[in-house]
């Protein structure tokens, strides 16, 4: 049974489309603030003046700044759930297509507002019901599902999980692209870094395993 404190307190969504161009705003204002100074910077008051809307207005729809995350958390992280599954449906129909379509799709993600994507993917922890969590285990899904097609290409012992390895790889290597000191910024170099991880996850997955080619 999933313990009901690890879920987020639910707002209030909009039932008129007034209500629901209002709440855009908000969030937008929101997603700018944290962006341009942190989540610990943004205020309900800063992001009321910024969204051009009273306090009042945004402690109806939102209880507190947890509330206020957790929608903005929603709303960005949904984003680039569809950002990765559009990029992946136009991706040239072969492994080395979807492979590096993932990354570039990944990478640009993570480096979209800044710090923020990563900062709100740690923003409630690491439990199983995190939503950052959830977004990871779907675009995951969305990689396994394009490239399901393409098994036969992988030359691995086992292609499912060599398929896996190279997914985490290329995970970990866009958000850690994010926030260490020097990240590959730009659109040239953000597209040569992405490149580089593609052809990398290629190499690896037509590469049979030693143990298959080692005559001893």
């Amino acid at each position: 049974m999933t313990d009901q404190h690890d879920r987020p307190t639910p707002y209030k969504e909009p039932q008129q489309a007034r209500s629901a161009a209002t709440l855009a705003r908000v969030l937008r204002a929101a997603e700018e603030i944290a962006s341009s100074a942190g989540l610990e910077e943004m205020t309900m008051t800063g992001v009321a003046e910024r969204a051009g809307v009273s306090v009042g207005t945004i402690y109806r729809r939102f209880e507190d700044k947890e509330q206020l995350i957790n929608a903005l958390t929603e709303r960005m992280l949904d984003r680039r759930e569809e950002y990765v599954a559009e990029q992946l449906r136009k991706a040239e129909p072969s492994l080395s297509g979807v492979m590096r379509a993932y990354a570039h799709a990944l990478l640009q993600s993570f480096t979209d507002n800044s710090n923020l994507f990563p900062e709100l993917l740690r923003v409630r922890g690491a439990r199983p019901t995190d939503r950052g969590a959830r977004t990871i285990t779907e675009v995951h899904r969305l990689l396994l599902e394009a490239a399901a097609p393409h098994m036969l290409e992988i030359r691995r012992s086992d292609p499912p999980a060599a398929l896996d390895v190279a997914a985490r790889a290329l995970l970990g290597a866009c958000f850690h692209n994010s926030v260490r000191p020097d990240p590959a910024t730009g659109q040239t170099a953000q597209r040569r870094y992405a490149d580089e991880l593609g052809d990398m996850a290629v190499a690896y997955l037509l590469t049979p395993n030693r143990r298959d080619t080692d005559p001893t």
